[in-house]
């Protein structure tokens, strides 16, 4: 089937496609700047997010997929539910890594995330083929020498880079777990279930930690509804739009654009500069990510990051 499907994987997107995830690199790239401009508790920011998300998608599924919601199997259900508790898992260590490490390094090992969905499916018995397995060691590579710079900086970046990390192996789980969801469900339905259990999970972690969810000024509050607008809503469901007519595997190069995009925002608007140390393991996580994804594994498509 990896074969037969190969001529398609890196077709050239239609024009309009093209224009699209444009927009989408545009609106996700303003996440991790937008985070790290927001004085608010990073916990607050991942559960607004969410919670601001639901708010919208919550009534719009009870008006327009009623029948939908009720019939959900229990299978279906759960899963849906699992995967929004470990966006939940993500949102919770990202989010909070962009606080304790740079926007380039925190958005970079994020962006692990199809790394780490290969080795969800090699451990479901899908075959990775040798060049995956090659760009997971050029990754690799790469993510060590961008701690290794990190950890010259300080300990408090080193632990930005250990969430950032985690935060990538969380989104592969709900990206996977997603898919299997998504065959039979639409993805108003899904993502409801998903956010809105995402929403809850993060706002017990906040009531444990006694984390404020309200007070902030009035700029935070116009971020935070940026952050939902941009990289929750319009970033993500462009990127899903296209993948109609365009390959998982565009969509997910594409996505990584993500990484300068971000930078670069970060560098004009917070004044964040990269250590010239950290830029060869950057473009080598990228090359390891990329050769990665334009792998085939069997049986698993490459996944959207989440951000």
């Amino acid at each position: 089937m990896a074969d037969r499907d190969a001529p398609a994987v890196l077709a050239a997107p239609p024009p309009g496609d093209l224009a699209l995830l444009a927009i989408a690199i545009a609106a996700v790239s303003t996440s991790a700047p937008l985070i790290a401009a927001t004085v608010a508790p990073a916990l607050a920011i991942a559960f607004w997010r969410n919670g601001m998300a639901s708010a919208v998608l919550v009534p719009w599924a009870l008006l327009r997929n009623r029948a939908e919601l009720r019939g959900l199997v229990a299978r279906e259900r759960r899963l849906a539910t699992a995967a929004g508790v470990f966006l939940a898992a993500h949102f919770a260590t990202w989010v909070p890594s962009v606080r304790l490490s740079s926007v380039a390094s925190a958005t970079a090992l994020v962006a692990t995330q199809p790394i780490w969905a290969a080795l969800i499916a090699r451990r479901a018995g899908h075959h990775i083929p040798r060049r995956a397995w090659i760009g997971i060691a050029v990754a690799v590579t790469g993510a060590a020498l961008v701690t290794g710079v990190d950890v010259t900086v300080s300990t408090r970046a080193l632990v930005g880079d250990v969430l950032a990390t985690l935060g990538g192996l969380f989104a592969a789980a709900y990206v996977t777990i997603g898919g299997e969801v998504r065959r039979n469900v639409s993805t108003t339905t899904y993502t409801t279930v998903c956010y809105f259990t995402a929403a809850m999970t993060l706002l017990v972690i906040c009531a444990i930690g006694r984390v404020q969810l309200a007070g902030y000024p009035a700029g935070d509050w116009v971020k935070i509804a940026a952050l939902t607008v941009g990289a929750q809503f319009l970033g993500h469901s462009l990127a899903n739009r296209v993948l109609r007519t365009t390959s998982a595997t565009i969509v997910s190069l594409s996505i990584l654009f993500e990484v300068p995009g971000a930078s670069l925002i970060a560098f004009v608007w917070l004044g964040q500069r990269p250590p010239a140390a950290a830029i060869p393991g950057l473009l080598l996580l990228l090359a390891g990510v990329g050769t990665v994804i334009t792998s085939s594994v069997r049986g698993a498509a490459p996944a959207v990051p989440a951000e």
